[in-house]
C-alpha cells in the first residue's frame, strides 16, 4: 500500500480491514431530512472522514442501489491507494455543494412551516393565485389531489337551490360519488332531476311556509345541508345610483334564507335527532368586512351584494352559537371564484384571479364540507386554500 512519505500513520486513513461501524456521535450527525447526493459527481473534491479525521478526497461514483441508501457515495482518499476506498454518507463528508442543497432543502422546510401555519387567506385575490402558483400549492391549483369523494359516499346531503350553478354541479358530483342529494328548487331541470336522489319542487327560500314545507318533505336523518341559493343581479349599485329594492332583495335570500332553512329544519326535529347533520352555508368573501378595504379600495360599490353577504354571516354564526348546545356545527364557506353565469360580468378577470368551472368548485366546497365538526364550527372558510377569511 502507497502512503505520502510525509504523512505519519497517524495521520493515515484507518486501515480498510480494521475500520469499524460509525459511532454513535458520527451517526447522530447525520441529518434528519433526506439528502440530494446528486449535487456530487464523479472527481468532485470533497473531505471525507476516516477514524474521526476528516481527508481530501475525491467522489469516485453516487449509488442509488437500496442497499447503498445509507452509504451512497464512494470515495478516493487523495494520494492513498485504491484500497482506501470506502463508501460514506452525509453525516462522513463535507462538501460545500452538499451544504448548499442541504440549506435549499432547509429553506424549503421553513417555507412549508410557515405555510403550515398560515391561518387567515389573502384578501388581494390576483395575489392570492399568484402566490400558489408560485408556491405550486396543489391544494389550491388541483383540488382532485387531496379531494377524496368516496367519504361521501351513502351519505344523505340536502342541496337548497340545485338547479344550476353550482347547486347543480354539487348535486351531480355528489351522485358520482355515490351519496344520496335531496334537493330543492322552484320549478327543477331534467338535469336536476338526474343528478338528485329526490328533488324537492315549488321552494322559495324567502318564506317560512315555503321552508316549512321542504322541511316536511323530508324523510330519514341526513348527513348534512348545504345552502346555496343566493343572488347577484347585475346592476350598477353606488351612491348615484341607488338601488334599495334589490339590496332588500339580495338580504332577503342571501341573509334571512339560510336562517329560515335552518328555522325550518330544527322545527321539523331534523337537528335533534341521534344523527345531527353539519351545516354549510355558501356565502361569499365579499361579506368580509375587512377585505372591503383591499378588494373595494377607493370604490365602494355594490352595497346590496356585499351588506348582504356580511348579514349572512353574521347570521350563520348567531346559529353556531345556539346550535352549539345541541352539537350542530355550523360552518360559513367562500366557494371560490367559479365561472358561472352569475360572474361571467367579470369574465376579464377569470384568468388573472384563478376561476374555476363550477364542477371543480363543487369539489372544493365537499372537500371543506367532509371537514366539518364541532372544532370548526363558526368560522368563515376560503374553499380555494382551507384557510379561514377574517369578518
Amino acid at each position: 500500500r502507497l502512503y505520502p512519505l510525509s504523512r505519519p500513520a497517524s495521520e493515515r486513513p484507518a486501515d480498510p480491514s480494521a475500520r469499524a461501524e460509525p459511532s454513535r456521535a458520527q451517526r447522530a450527525m447525520a441529518p434528519a431530512a433526506a439528502v440530494d447526493y446528486s449535487v456530487l459527481t464523479p472527481g468532485m473534491r470533497v473531505q471525507a472522514e476516516s477514524g474521526g479525521v476528516f481527508y481530501a478526497a475525491e467522489v469516485v461514483t453516487v449509488s442509488d442501489a437500496k442497499k447503498r441508501a445509507k452509504a451512497p457515495v464512494k470515495v478516493h482518499f487523495v494520494g492513498y491507494a485504491a484500497d482506501y476506498d470506502e463508501w460514506v454518507g452525509a453525516s462522513r463528508l463535507r462538501s460545500k455543494a452538499l451544504k448548499a442543497k442541504e440549506a435549499e432543502a432547509a429553506a424549503q422546510k421553513r417555507e412549508l412551516k410557515k405555510q403550515k401555519a398560515r391561518v387567515f387567506s389573502l384578501a388581494d385575490q390576483v395575489a392570492r393565485y399568484a402566490r400558489a402558483q408560485k408556491e405550486d400549492n396543489k391544494r389550491y391549483l388541483d383540488i382532485t389531489t387531496v379531494y377524496d369523494g368516496s367519504k361521501m359516499k351513502g351519505k344523505r346531503v340536502l342541496v337548497v337551490g340545485a338547479n344550476k350553478g353550482l347547486g347543480l354541479e354539487l348535486a351531480k358530483e355528489l351522485t358520482n360519488v355515490g351519496a344520496e342529494p335531496i334537493t330543492t328548487c322552484r320549478a327543477p331541470t331534467p338535469e336536476q332531476e338526474a343528478a338528485s336522489k329526490q328533488v324537492i319542487k315549488g321552494i322559495e327560500v324567502t318564506t317560512m311556509e315555503s321552508m316549512n314545507k321542504m322541511a316536511s318533505e323530508i324523510t330519514g336523518a341526513l348527513d348534512y345541508v348545504i345552502f346555496v341559493a343566493g343572488y347577484f343581479p347585475d346592476i350598477t349599485d353606488n351612491l348615484d345610483s341607488m338601488q334599495e329594492v334589490e339590496a332588500i332583495k339580495q338580504i332577503d335570500i342571501c341573509a334571512l334564507g339560510p336562517l329560515r332553512c335552518v328555522a325550518a329544519l330544527k322545527a321539523a326535529g331534523h337537528l335533534s335527532g341521534e344523527k345531527k347533520p353539519a351545516i354549510v352555508i355558501i356565502s361569499s368573501q365579499a361579506g368580509s368586512a375587512k377585505w372591503r378595504f383591499t378588494q373595494n379600495k377607493d370604490k365602494g360599490g355594490d352595497y346590496g351584494h356585499h351588506m348582504c353577504r356580511a348579514a349572512c354571516n353574521m347570521g350563520g354564526i348567531l346559529v353556531s352559537e345556539e346550535l352549539k348546545a345541541v352539537g350542530v356545527p355550523v360552518i360559513l364557506l367562500h366557494p371560490g371564484f367559479n365561472r358561472t353565469e352569475t360572474t361571467r360580468r367579470h369574465s376579464d378577470r377569470w384568468d388573472a384571479e384563478g376561476a374555476v368551472e363550477p364542477s371543480i368548485g363543487a369539489k372544493r366546497v365537499l372537500y371543506e364540507t367532509g371537514k366539518v365538526d364541532m372544532n370548526s364550527t363558526g368560522k368563515f372558510v376560503n374553499c380555494e386554500d382551507g384557510l379561514q377569511i377574517p369578518y
